[in-house]
């Protein structure tokens, strides 16, 4: 891992970084961004239940009250330690597709991040499935993908929203406090023209083509690019539901559904997005 290191990253005021936002992605139908909220997520979960035309959509907040992370973990940070935004969209997928979003958005945010950090370093950001961004063997963002089915106006499908959480500073005290490796984006060494701003855009422009391009050829054209950063490839795991230890294998990628292979005593096993925790094993 590069030894360089990034100044910490201010969040400029919420009208400033929206004006600036909303200038530079036209497509998004509304840009916002709050001082201070529940969550993000939530509500633009809200918006599209009332109001479901004018996707993409994207909200950011300064401080989340009552922030969420993967299978209704509560999660928040002090105001300024973490970037926090939520990006809204329309999709026309089966239900039954839509697990997939969560490492197609995993995958989305680690090439889009990728580009801006520069290709020496590029390769220490990973995704560990299904959407967790790693900087080296450290958590360095959480994502989460929720959706709602869009049941009045002019759009028929699903809204698609995607939540990411990405530490700005204080990797050292989370690292401590948390017993596991965290890092943030002061220790990656983006070069110094890369602000906040810079990367919500890169973010949305991401996360936006390639839920257009989902929609057109399955997550199976993406199994591939997502084994290019694919943190657990190889590598022995243990399948872990409530604490308990229900497989433990090694892992072989995706597949077309975007369903994590493991490689068991017993044969190749999908393992479904949302049911399970997956941790190396010890």
């Amino acid at each position: 891992m590069s030894s360089l290191s990034t100044p910490t990253l201010a969040l400029p005021a919420p009208p400033t970084l929206a004006h600036l936002l909303a200038d530079w992605l036209p497509a998004f139908g509304q840009v916002g961004w709050k001082t201070e909220t529940g969550s993000t997520n939530a509500d633009l979960l809200a918006r599209a239940r009332e109001r479901p035309e004018g996707k993409p959509w994207l909200l950011g907040a300064h401080l989340q009250t009552q922030g969420r992370g993967r299978v209704g973990r509560s999660w928040k940070s002090p105001p300024g330690a973490a970037l926090m935004v939520s990006f809204a969209f329309d999709v026309h997928l089966l239900a039954a597709d839509l697990p997939a979003l969560s490492p197609l958005t995993g995958l989305a945010a680690c090439e889009s991040l990728r580009a801006l950090i520069g290709d020496d370093r590029a390769g220490s950001l990973t995704v560990k499935w299904p959407n967790d961004l790693q900087w080296g063997q450290a958590k360095l963002a959480g994502l989460l993908v929720e959706s709602v089915r869009n049941q009045s106006g002019l759009i028929a499908g699903h809204t698609i929203v995607v939540g990411i959480g990405l530490n700005l500073r204080d990797a050292d005290l989370l690292t401590q406090n948390l017993g596991r490796p965290v890092a943030d984006w002061s220790q990656i060494g983006a070069p110094a023209e890369v602000g906040v701003a810079e990367i919500v855009r890169a973010l949305a422009n991401g996360f936006h083509k390639a839920l257009l391009d989902v929609q057109r050829d399955g997550f199976g054209a993406f199994v591939q690019r997502y084994a290019q950063v694919d943190a657990l490839a190889g590598q022995p795991v243990n399948v872990i539901d409530q604490g308990r230890i229900l497989q433990q294998g090694i892992a072989q990628g995706l597949d077309a559904q975007g369903r994590l292979l493991l490689r068991t005593d017993s044969g190749v096993q999908p393992i479904i997005v949302g049911e399970v925790s997956i941790r190396p094993q010890s």
